[in-house]
């Protein structure tokens, strides 16, 4: 598999206090990596060395197969989570600025804003100055500034911040195409709903080290625990019904739904039980429902951390 990045044994300290502690990482190419992590964990001291704000005490970081290098910058392109716009600019004359920055000649900056502008429907915020626009408004505008140089590789450090459900929806619409387009993509976000629409490969850093990565579909697999959703038809008493149940299996909650005549549990089930599950409950009652709970990414988020921190 090729890869964009690859990080490899990063330490980065600040006085007594470490950072970041031999952080290793494959980030594939055309991929949307989640780097995860509770507050504090590192997140941003890693992807401000990837931007060269700051760089590493130790290890080393490849892009594209070479050395990072600070020719690498004008490859990158970087949203921040604290946004930084002049608000006594007007809209267009900051967007040219930043994309001279970012080395565009003015006439194609111009001709990549247009685009841009038309196709977010904010053409007519040209002439506005920053300071009229809202959060959500000022974040399309560093969108835009952050992905017009058709950068190789993206970071967004919590994108969405600041967005209406309407306009999230949007941006990550956006983000899923220059995915399709061949653009390879960090993902910073504390939003496990946006982990689970947006990343195939995570890593998770918890005070300073990575305790977890690899492709989120396998890793889903891996923290299975053999609990399954089941609706039975109730046709008799659902009280008799749920305690005949319970005698035979670890039932960890459950609920009759009397509308619906149906008695929904949730179970979890030894390997010995998983074969011959649905045979006995049918014995019971009429199966309407019976589904492999697959932990997400929030709940394998709290997992890994609580077990990371009581020593498991």
């Amino acid at each position: 598999m090729d890869h964009i990045l690859v990080a490899k044994n990063v330490t980065k300290t600040y006085g007594n206090s470490t950072a970041l502690r031999n952080i290793s990482l494959q980030i594939p190419k055309n991929s949307i990596y989640g780097l995860l992590g509770p507050n504090g964990a590192g997140k941003t001291t890693f992807i401000r060395i990837i931007n060269q704000i700051t760089h590493q005490d130790s290890g080393e970081i490849m892009l594209n197969g070479e050395p990072l290098a600070q020719k690498h910058i004008a490859s990158i392109g970087y949203l921040p989570e604290e946004r930084g716009l002049y608000k006594g600019m007007k809209v267009g004359e900051q967007a040219l600025y930043l994309a001279q920055l970012k080395g565009l000649s003015k006439n194609e900056a111009k001709i990549r804003l247009k685009y841009w502008f038309d196709r977010l429907d904010i053409g007519d915020w040209w002439d506005k100055k920053i300071q009229e626009l809202s959060k959500g408004m000022a974040q399309k505008i560093q969108f835009i500034v952050t992905v017009l140089h058709e950068p190789k590789l993206l970071i967004f450090d919590e994108p969405f911040s600041g967005f209406d459900p309407i306009n999230a929806n949007i941006i990550k619409d956006e983000i899923l195409q220059l995915k399709e387009n061949g653009t390879s993509i960090i993902f910073s976000t504390h939003r496990m709903e946006s982990v689970e629409e947006l990343c195939e490969y995570i890593a998770l850093i918890h005070k300073s080290e990575k305790i977890l990565d690899g492709k989120l579909s396998d890793i889903k697999k891996a923290y299975k625990n053999n609990v399954f959703n089941v609706g039975l038809q109730v046709e008799k008493d659902a009280k008799e019904l749920m305690q005949s149940i319970t005698q035979k299996f670890n039932v960890l909650s459950s609920e009759i739904d009397v509308v619906e005549h149906q008695l929904n549990f949730k179970v979890q089930l030894s390997t010995s039980q998983t074969g011959n599950v649905l045979s006995e409950l049918s014995k019971m009652a009429n199966i309407n429902r019976f589904e492999e709970t697959i932990p997400s990414a929030n709940d394998i988020f709290i997992q890994t951390v609580n077990n990371k921190d009581n020593g498991k």
